[in-house]
């Protein structure tokens, strides 16, 4: 372990919180600290770049109220400041949310490492980038990492933390409770990744999505169609790994690699398939015994079928009393 941990506030204690890019993403992270109560402090190098935070901020606020606001939360407490250096001077914790430019990034890092009090976190939200590829300028880079949201931040729960080669890990310990704390679902990377996890798996499919429409293999509509009414009503409450497991029945995610292992050979995607060897086999069926937490198949059954009915019935395509209504008329 660190000794660095000493030098960080508790992330229970953070009160202020310095955006620095005040685009759509972060002008997302400014609505989302807000809504749970931070100060926040903000800075972006366009002349205009206040009005449209503070219009963002304010088309936010309803969906941040059905959401639930914590304590004390107002879109009072943002201040816009005039320079990079203002922003940051009683800063706690940094968002970084600049363009997706590596040599900017670079710069900019740099820029925030030097004006940025000691031991406060400095986390970027690139949306690819190693952290080791941008902390190459700064002079103190260990407490330089990535803090990777979906857009937009103030209502897609998830952030993917990575430290790069040069990052202490404490500071990667500390952003992952600091972001949970803050109301965010948290992934603590153990390795860097580029792209991360969920953009590489959303990229996967949008490139076979291209790959389908260029070769007049499928419409537009056709493949937004195809997840909307298939499996993205399940991946809204269970992944992946966990949906395919229970595809294997009592046998679970073992029997479905067995069964269904073959057809990793099989021309369904533009990628090349990992092969399907005892090692990985292992750590599929391990990784959803972990993931399930002790739930049986059945009970993944059940959770599966409900969570299917819940999301038709909360985007519409099912009447909000089609249960109460069968019930009554079977009686």
């Amino acid at each position: 372990m660190s000794d660095t941990p000493n030098l960080f506030p508790r992330p229970e204690d953070v009160r202020r919180v310095a955006c620095v890019g005040a685009g759509v993403i972060g002008g997302g992270w400014v609505a989302h600290f807000l809504a749970r109560g931070y100060d926040v402090t903000a800075w972006d190098p366009a002349p205009d770049a206040e009005a449209k935070l503070r219009s963002l901020v304010d088309a936010a606020w309803p969906a941040l109220e059905q959401l639930g606001l914590a304590e004390g939360a107002s879109a009072d407490r943002l201040t816009v400041l005039p320079t990079l250096e203002e922003a940051v001077t009683d800063a706690q914790f940094v968002q970084e949310s600049a363009p997706e430019k590596l040599e900017l990034k670079r710069d900019l890092l740099a820029k925030l490492d030097a004006a940025t009090p000691k031991g406060v976190v400095i986390a970027s939200s690139t949306s690819g980038y190693p952290m080791t590829d941008m902390q190459t300028e700064a002079a103190d880079p260990s407490r330089l990492l990535v803090g990777h949201p979906f857009n937009p931040p103030y209502l897609i729960p998830l952030v993917e933390v990575a430290g790069g080669e040069k990052t202490d890990s404490a500071a990667v310990e500390w952003a992952s409770r600091f972001y949970d704390v803050a109301g965010k679902s948290v992934i603590t990377m153990e390795r860097e990744l580029p792209g991360f996890i969920a953009n590489r798996l959303q990229e996967a499919l949008w490139r076979e999505a291209l790959h389908m429409v260029a070769n007049g293999e499928a419409t537009v509509k056709e493949i937004d169609d195809s997840i909307t009414e298939g499996p993205g009503l399940r991946w809204a409450f269970m992944g992946p790994c966990l949906t395919f497991a229970l595809a294997g029945g009592e046998g679970g995610m073992g029997h479905m690699l067995d069964h269904f292992g073959p057809s990793l050979k099989s021309p369904w995607t533009r990628l090349e398939a990992p092969e399907l060897d005892a090692s990985l086999r292992d750590a599929m069926v391990d990784g959803c015994d972990e993931a399930a937490a002790g739930r049986t198949i059945a009970d993944l059954v059940a959770e599966r079928d409900q969570g299917v009915i819940d999301v038709l019935r909360a985007t519409g395509r099912l009447p909000q009393q089609a249960g109460k209504q069968s019930s009554e008329g079977d009686a």
